[in-house]
């Protein structure tokens, strides 16, 4: 059981990882092609420039090749005039060069157009190789996970935890999915995140359940039985009937840990302290992420109650 639940627990994690790689990888992507984007603009706006500039300045060189007498130029030539002739010959020349000008500014624009889009469709492919291969990825770990989570599942089943009670559906108990249940507020947690305990009608999240099923075989070899629990996973509506019913005593609704599906108030002999399996919970909880947080020795004061720590757990 032990084993199975830290391999679970590993998947979890390597599939946070690989999505987190991937939510990268899709920001890069879209900044790149932002980048892409603004560049092509600005390539199309010199290229409508370049363009607006070599249409009168090529109607002009095609103007006086064509018609050397339109421009004044003819009349020069025929009269002998030599000053004027070098003068409109200059003239000419000046007009040759810019055109010749702007038609290699036309190539070079051209020509990094080119490269642009090349460079532009070699991003695209990589991102697009690297985005499936990110997929593949996590696809593979859930396949891998969800594995995992039938063997947890069987072997929850032969402790008498009926896993599937309530039609939670294929995701009961998979610790993999922890990250959803994260998203719903304190005591609203849908009934598909939660996992039963070997206790009836006792709930945890899924990775908490899990843990506790593990504590729950440890303490049953020490003790001889099974661990006794008088409250686990609270609604709101719960949560509001017990502060109410014990000012004082217990959480504000929507502040307790109850309410996320990690805390559990236990009996047994557990609820007094400096009891044996109060002495041996303090010894060994931890080992299954499990602990007896530091308030709850004074203020108020409560041997009774347990948390599961999913930053300890993962650690185990």
């Amino acid at each position: 059981m032990t084993a199975l639940r830290k391999q679970a627990q590993e998947a979890y994690k390597a599939i946070g990882d690989a999505s987190k790689q991937l939510d990268a990888r899709k920001k890069q992507f879209d900044s790149s092609q932002k980048k892409l984007a603004s560049k092509l603009r600005q390539l199309g706006k010199a290229n409508q420039e370049l363009a607006s500039m070599r249409k009168p300045l090529s109607d002009l060189v095609e103007s006086v090749y064509q018609n050397p007498s339109a421009t004044g130029i003819g009349p020069l030539f025929a009269q002998g005039d030599g000053t004027a002739t070098l003068r409109a010959m200059s003239d000419v020349d000046h007009l040759a060069v810019g055109r010749n000008k702007i038609l290699d500014d036309a190539a070079r624009l051209l020509k990094d157009k080119e490269k642009l889009a090349a460079e532009a469709q070699d991003l695209r492919s990589a991102n697009l190789l690297e985005e499936a291969q990110l997929d593949h990825q996590v696809d593979s770990l859930r396949a891998k996970s969800s594995d995992l989570v039938k063997s947890l599942t069987q072997t929850l089943t032969k402790m008498g935890v009926k896993v599937n009670q309530g039609h939670r559906g294929a995701g009961a108990c998979d610790p993999t999915r922890i990250s959803t249940a994260a998203q719903y507020p304190n005591g609203l947690l849908p009934k598909s995140s939660l996992c039963p305990l070997p206790q009836a009608g006792r709930e945890l999240r899924a990775d908490a359940a899990i843990a506790f099923a593990d504590l729950n075989l440890s303490y049953q070899k020490q003790f001889g039985r099974q661990m006794c629990v008088t409250d686990s996973y609270r609604s709101l509506a719960s949560q509001q009937a017990v502060y109410y019913s014990r000012p004082g005593f217990a959480a504000v609704p929507g502040r307790s840990n109850h309410g996320l599906g990690l805390a559990v108030d236990l009996c047994g002999g557990v609820q007094n302290s400096g009891s044996a399996q109060f002495n041996w919970l303090e010894a060994n909880s931890k080992r299954f992420g499990f602990i007896h947080p530091s308030w709850a020795y004074s203020n108020p004061f409560e041997p009774w109650h347990w948390e599961y720590d999913p930053k300890l757990g993962a650690r185990v």
